[in-house]
């Protein structure tokens, strides 16, 4: 197993060095630059003349870079990572790209998590229970559940929440993880420090990006897990420890549902990009300080350091989930550990 992984990290590096050139080029193809965003602001709110703005944008290309050759501009952007873990500086938020990401990935990561945590546990007891009462009414209105899931768009179900939450209900503070009375307190891992209040504080802010992120996930495992089942309860070996006399909950749980899960386990290798990418939606809806929000709105001015590390960040996820994955199969199933030996 360790020679596995060993193998699957080196194997990693080329393709985070492909990818990272790759997002870099699209990311400078169109058209601007941060320096443009300047110019734009000191016309529109500075009131400065156009020569003036245009000057001072030069001026900022000139001394950040900007109108080297893109090459240069890669080399000199990968090259700081590799040598200094330097992921550059970012124009807009006027900090080290690392530490936007120390401010805003924990605590995507955690949504996300959290996200798949309740999707897979809520998804897998709903699959196995759609599987074992088919074309019942149980199964029916799972069934619905999961179509309903797979189909609407979250962004959608967000702006439903929000209108619902900010119009209907007249729910304050929108947009942010913790109310204003826990402002200015200490941070851990991107939250603030425990405790019950805070804990249920946070609870009432994100519980509509947990739901909306959950709700597709939890639709996803439910119809693989369903159809896995169904397949794997017509299998001959499920027939042979049926006609042993044991009961039919021991059969399902020790002999069929650990098969029926292969698929569902393979599937984490994309999962956490999807979860990330599930809350990237919500969160942009409802505004919250996470990697979403940080991504679409440096891709609008021109932030590419700050885009660029952060797509990379989202690649990398891809790639250890995968590991992950395939790391679970081993211990899931001997047949994987025999092949890796």
């Amino acid at each position: 197993m360790l020679k596995f992984l060993s193998i699957r990290l080196l194997q990693a590096i080329p393709v985070l060095l492909v990818m990272s050139m790759i997002t870099f080029v699209i990311i400078n193809a169109p058209p601007g630059d941060y320096a443009d965003f300047i110019q734009t602001n000191m016309i529109i709110q500075g009131n400065a003349t156009f020569e003036a703005a245009n000057a001072a944008a030069e001026t900022y290309r000139i001394e950040h870079g900007l109108n080297d050759p893109i090459v240069i501009q890669y080399f000199r952007w990968i090259g700081g990572i590799i040598t200094r873990g330097d992921f550059g500086h970012s124009y807009f938020y006027n900090k080290e790209v690392s530490t936007v990401i120390a401010e805003r990935l924990p605590r995507t990561l955690l949504l996300a998590l959290t996200c798949h945590f309740f999707a897979s546990i809520f998804g897998i007891s709903f699959g196995i229970l759609a599987a074992t009462r088919q074309y019942g009414w149980v199964d029916t209105v799972l069934s619905f559940v999961s179509f309903l899931g797979m189909t609407v768009p979250r962004f959608l179900l967000a702006l439903v929440i929000l209108y619902v939450l900010a119009f209907k209900l007249n729910v304050q503070e929108l947009g942010s993880f913790y109310s204003s009375r826990f402002g200015g307190q200490p941070y851990w891992l991107g939250f603030l420090d425990f405790n019950w209040a805070k804990l249920w504080n946070l609870i009432e802010h994100v519980w509509p990006v947990v739901l909306i992120a959950t709700f597709g996930g939890l639709a996803y495992n439910m119809r693989v897990m369903r159809g896995n089942l169904l397949d794997t309860l017509n299998g001959q070996y499920v027939e042979t420890a049926r006609a042993k006399g044991l009961p039919e909950h021991r059969v399902i749980l020790k002999h069929a549902v650990p098969n029926a899960l292969h698929p569902l386990v393979a599937y984490q290798g994309v999962i956490l990009p999807y979860m990330l990418t599930g809350e990237i939606e919500v969160a942009i809806v409802f505004s919250l300080a996470t990697v979403g929000p940080a991504i679409v709105s440096s891709m609008g001015i021109g932030d590419i350091y700050v885009t660029a590390t952060l797509l990379l960040v989202l690649g990398a996820t891809l790639i250890i989930g995968n590991i992950i994955a395939d790391m679970l199969l081993a211990l899931l199933d001997p047949r994987v550990r025999v092949g890796n030996d």
